[in-house]
């Protein structure tokens, strides 16, 4: 005698997890909704320099900025680094107005600064999108790819030669 297969009928979860029905034609989307900060939430942006990566937090604030523990001066121990680092807020007038977190490894205090321009500028961009045009302008989204080149079997480098001896 063949069993009876009931159809199944799905849980509250199995219900919650699938997906909305697509639009009909004609429809328009509805808008999506920019994320909000509440309390104590955080917008993060992941930026990358040679071998630096740097994993920042904003969220709105008073203005602190803290890197790897230690405040912005006592970590960039170079102006250029900290000016470098903070750029992206200094572009949006917004430094005095977030608080931003970052944890930086990996390469040395150039590569690092990098990394934590473009992890700003995209934590910035998730915060507020219409900041998205200026930081693209300024060149803060963009990776800078370049990295060392990898030393060669034979070669004192990658490139150069060990000392040639005529005779």
């Amino acid at each position: 005698m063949p069993e009876e297969t009931k159809p199944e009928t799905p849980s509250p979860d199995q219900a919650a997890a699938k997906p909305a029905p697509a639009a009909l034609e004609g429809e328009a989307a509805p808008p999506a909704r920019p994320p909000r900060a509440v309390g104590k939430t955080y917008f993060w942006g992941t930026g990358r320099r040679k071998t630096s990566v740097a994993r920042v937090r904003i969220r709105p604030g008073g203005g602190a900025f803290q890197v790897n523990g230690k405040e912005l001066k006592d970590y960039f121990g170079v102006e250029r680094h900290r000016l470098q680092a903070i750029m992206p807020l200094t572009t949006a007038n917004l430094a005095s107005r977030v608080d931003v977190y970052v944890n930086v490894h990996g390469g040395g205090p150039n590569s690092q600064a990098g990394a934590t321009l473009m992890g700003v500028a995209r934590a910035l961009v998730r915060m507020d999108q219409g900041l998205g045009m200026a930081m693209r302008a300024k060149g803060f989204l963009t990776r800078d790819s370049r990295e060392v080149e990898r030393k060669k079997y034979g070669r004192a480098g990658a490139r150069r030669s060990f000392q040639f001896s005529k005779r």
